[in-house]
């Protein structure tokens, strides 16, 4: 993972302009501790914070094309380089193995058009034609990278990998949208990434084909396991994760039988996640590394969490902690890159409150919105907490060509579960469970309960920090947020706690409108909230507010927890308050390159 930061078009000249952005670039350095790159002319600086996985000799960035026109900063990894390099028609002239290259060469053949459709990776990218005057930005298909851009108040576009660069500079700023690009020469953003699942009328048909579901899920762990440094797997012991560990073991030993894979997971002592973990590391053979954090060490670290996320949810905020606990201890032994198990519950139906899914039109419905807005949550969290300790997070789930697979072409009814599905009561993901039942994973583990990151680490985890939260926070502090907090009011203490100190770093109204609001129950979009009557008495995004869940809250401690501030849903317009799909664009003039 890497770290760009860019200033485009300003009216300084041009060593104040590229000090001063320079200067910023320290701000991301987390994410590329490896070399620092710059490139300056007139008014437009690139700063690249790298951290080397591919072509770590050569691949510094900027990159520059021949005569040196075309400049070029990427964040990500293009895992299907090597294949487009035979596709060109003068593939000769490459100037280093890096995957990213390839990117300048698709627009030197194609123009703008020729480029973001035929990426499969992760990444978000800017490209300078100086020849032209103009520029291209692009980001990857799910938001699985992070991009922001705004302008300062003189007119300047600043675009950067995390809000911390630019949040204080820019007037106005906001998610770069994912699936799009911006072309300068036209001044608009363009949708590039329009699979059929977008379109609200596409309902899928197509019954599960469990070879198929294998195989397309094995391709894509293989494409993701590119790399020329040492890398490992995060194993929490749950499905998706033990699923991306146990095929990248497989595929890693039949290229080497000696090799060796380094897993990681982590947990208060005695949590369900690290039992898990060690089960399936005995099983298939990795090398596993069991990490037990206090509650006092997560305590300490939550506002660099906060700081390093850059949102306020607070889901996001309980499963990043121990995340970003992990990230450290992996980078301390050398590992670069971890594949993770990000997108499977979304894709599938994994989390606990599906169980209350009303049919099929629901599920798919449901489906899209949750994939739709994981840039703003699980792609969000798993980046920045790892890119934290320069550390890079793959997913394979969200893979763009198994994303389109499993969305396009599995229809809901086999996404089903509980008492709606067929036959009923039917486990959450019960074909990806099924599709991998002979030899992968120990029965026990295959079939576990989902168990949402931040409670399987622990369930003391959640429960303290609400208890640290209540006596920050006092009852009239709660009773009045809706005046310090305008925008997405909290509406527990712990929520207020987290608000308070995400204002502390970004005070801007721009930060406050990035993050999604409205009621959600284990994980839930606002709509899903309005499936269960129970649902709407007590909404909490803890799996144990399900009743499905083995050690779901009691009504007492929902009585308890909805006196103490928990969300409660009242109306259809109070759930669909939320904002699940792309910011509103920013409104964006053509910038002419000095």
């Amino acid at each position: 993972m890497c770290g760009i930061l860019l200033c485009l078009g300003h009216a300084e000249g041009c060593a104040t302009i590229g000090a001063k952005v320079i200067d910023r670039s320290r701000r991301i350095r987390h994410r590329g501790p490896d070399w620092s790159g710059h490139y300056t002319s007139g008014g437009n600086t690139i700063c690249h914070e790298r951290l080397a996985i591919v072509d770590p000799e050569n691949g510094a960035q900027p990159l520059k094309n021949g005569d040196k026109s075309l400049i070029l900063a990427v964040n990500g990894e293009i895992y299907n380089h090597k294949d487009l390099r035979k596709e060109l028609k003068n593939p000769s002239k490459f100037q280093t193995d890096s995957d990213c290259e390839i990117i300048w060469h698709l627009y030197e053949e194609g123009g703008v058009e020729n480029v973001c459709h035929r990426l499969n990776g992760i990444w978000a990218f800017v490209l300078l034609d100086e020849k032209k005057g103009t520029f291209l930005i692009g980001r990857d298909h799910c938001g699985i990278i992070p991009l922001y851009w705004g302008r300062d108040v003189d007119g300047a576009l600043w675009i950067a990998s995390e809000m911390k660069a630019l949040h204080d500079v820019c007037k106005t700023f906001e998610d770069f949208p994912p699936g799009h690009y911006y072309d300068s020469t036209a001044g608009v953003v363009k949708k590039w990434y329009e699979p059929a699942w977008h379109d609200e009328k596409y309902m899928p048909t197509k019954p599960v084909d469990l070879v198929e579901l294998r195989e397309q899920l094995t391709a894509s762990v293989k494409r993701q396991l590119m790399a020329d440094v040492p890398y490992g797997v995060l194993l929490s012991g749950g499905l998706d994760s033990s699923l991306t560990s146990a095929i990248a073991m497989k595929l890693i030993k039949e290229e080497n039988p000696d090799a060796v894979l380094h897993s990681f997971s982590i947990g208060l002592e005695g949590s369900p996640d690290l039992a898990a973990a060690q089960k399936v590391a005995d099983v298939i053979g990795t090398e596993h590394h069991g990490y037990t954090f206090t509650i006092e060490e997560g305590l300490n670290a939550y506002r660099h969490v906060i700081y390093h996320l850059e949102t306020y949810d607070t889901t996001t905020i309980r499963a990043a902690t121990p995340m970003y606990l992990l990230s450290r201890k992996i980078a301390s032994m050398g590992i670069k890159m971890v594949l993770s198990g990000e997108g499977a519950d979304e894709i599938f139906g994994g989390y606990l409150y599906f169980h209350r899914c009303p049919g099929t039109t629901d599920m798919q419905s449901e489906l899209v919105r949750k994939v739709k807005g994981l840039y703003k949550f699980d792609c969000l969290r798993a980046n920045k907490s790892t890119s934290a300790w320069g550390v890079e997070a793959r997913v394979p789930f969200l893979d763009k060509e198994f994303l389109d697979y499993a969305m396009n072409d599995i229809r809901p009814e086999d996404k089903m579960c509980g008492y709606k599905a067929e036959p009923a009561n039917r486990v959450e993901k019960w074909a990806l469970r099924e599709a991998f039942k002979d030899g992968y994973l120990p029965d026990e583990v295959l079939w576990r309960q989902k168990e949402q990151f931040s409670d399987g680490v622990g369930y003391s985890w959640i429960d303290t920090i609400k208890a640290k939260a209540a006596e920050r926070i006092s009852d009239e502090q709660l009773a009045n947020a809706k005046y310090r907090f305008p925008h997405n009011p909290p509406a527990s203490k712990e929520s207020y706690y987290i608000r308070e100190t995400f204002e502390s770093f970004y005070p801007e109204p721009s930060a406050a409108a990035s993050v999604p609001g409205g009621p959600s129950v284990a994980c839930s979009s606002s709509a899903a909230v309005l499936w269960d009557a129970s649902f709407t008495k007590f909404a909490d995004c803890s799996g144990r507010s399900v009743g499905v869940h083995a050690s779901a809250y009691d009504d007492k401690h929902k009585e308890e927890a909805a006196a103490k501030g928990n969300v409660q849903v009242t109306s259809t317009e109070e759930a669909a308050n939320t904002d699940l799909g792309f910011c509103k664009t920013i409104a964006l003039k053509t910038t002419k390159l000095v």
